[in-house]
């Protein structure tokens, strides 16, 4: 067999299993691939298989922590868990109990895990069985590309990163922030927001901050909602149009804001979510605490409201 007949075998192994080769600092590094799905609701969506077994859609939940599996999923089309226990877990809706499996296996494009823990919840992404964060890519520099709706896995910082704004990552019990900056009634307020992909909107205020500035009466509501957490709590949302929202020099106009009023302590963090992360192309950091964003072809697209 020729040289020249080896290397396209070997490309052709390599374009099947989702693994790419790509030239960083002079050394060969290898970047897992994950093809994924931006719903209508701005998650995403990647296709996994537990147990060699059951083919299932997971959201990649930037702020989760755990993988889940929702009871219709289970119900409708999961033949593969096996339930050992239930435990009390905690949303933002409060303390619920919930179902508990262990020694399962999962497998997310090339990549394999071995005794898996999966939790049952209620809800997870409409268009999805289930969630996952990530901590199942530990010591991995995280990319996110909604132009080619593909996730990749770096070993080390591309040097595609010089092309990108840099930006601090707060890092805070395995959650993950960005600072940023609202105009309300003619005045910036800084505040954190934790990086959200799960929730579909676009900023929503912790209740402090919606004291502090008050928001509710600077802004004109739009409208109002109800929220659920994985486990059915309901939450009542008012929405708003924020005149001017910044991420460092990066300025967006005339976006919609969320917030609640008369449930102080309930909502303790601001959270940026999929209506805002898809107009970037990005590379998450954890261990350097660094995210690097990108304006992609989402970047001007209209805001839902």
């Amino acid at each position: 067999m020729t040289f020249l007949i080896r290397l396209q075998l070997i490309l052709l192994v390599l374009i099947s299993t989702n693994i790419a080769w790509s030239q960083n600092s002079d050394v060969l590094e290898r970047v897992d691939t994950i093809p994924f799905e931006l719903t209508d609701h701005n998650n995403l969506s990647v296709q996994a298989v537990l147990n060699k077994v059951d083919t299932i859609d997971l959201m990649f939940h930037t702020a989760a922590h755990d993988l889940t599996v929702t009871t219709k999923a289970i119900e409708d089309q999961l033949k593969s868990i096996i339930f050992n226990r239930t435990d009390t877990v905690t949303s933002w809706g409060g303390d619920q109990t919930a179902k508990f499996s262990s020694d399962n296996t999962l497998k997310i494009g090339s990549l394999e895990w071995e005794d898996v823990f999966i939790w049952e919840t209620r809800h997870s992404g409409p268009g999805t069985d289930g969630k996952f964060g990530p901590d199942r890519f530990e010591n991995k520099v995280i990319e996110i590309n909604f132009d080619r709706k593909e996730m990749l896995l770096h070993s080390s910082l591309p040097e595609k990163a010089k092309q990108y704004n840099k930006f601090k990552l707060i890092v805070e019990d395995g959650f993950l922030f960005l600072e940023g900056s609202s105009d309300i009634g003619g005045k910036a307020y800084s505040n954190r927001f934790l990086i959200h992909s799960g929730y579909g909107g676009t900023i929503l205020y912790d209740d402090q901050f919606t004291l502090d500035s008050q928001i509710g009466s600077q802004l004109s509501i739009i409208d109002k909602k109800e929220l659920k957490d994985s486990y059915g709590n309901v939450i009542t949302t008012k929405k708003a149009m924020l005149p001017r929202f910044n991420i460092g020099d990066i300025l967006f106009e005339n976006i919609p804001v969320g917030f609640f009023e008369g449930a102080i302590g309930r909502q303790s963090m601001s959270v940026m979510g999929g209506n805002m992360l898809k107009r970037f192309n990005m590379l998450i950091d954890i261990n350097h605490e660094s995210i690097y964003l990108k304006p992609n072809t989402l970047y001007n697209s209209p805001f839902e409201k």
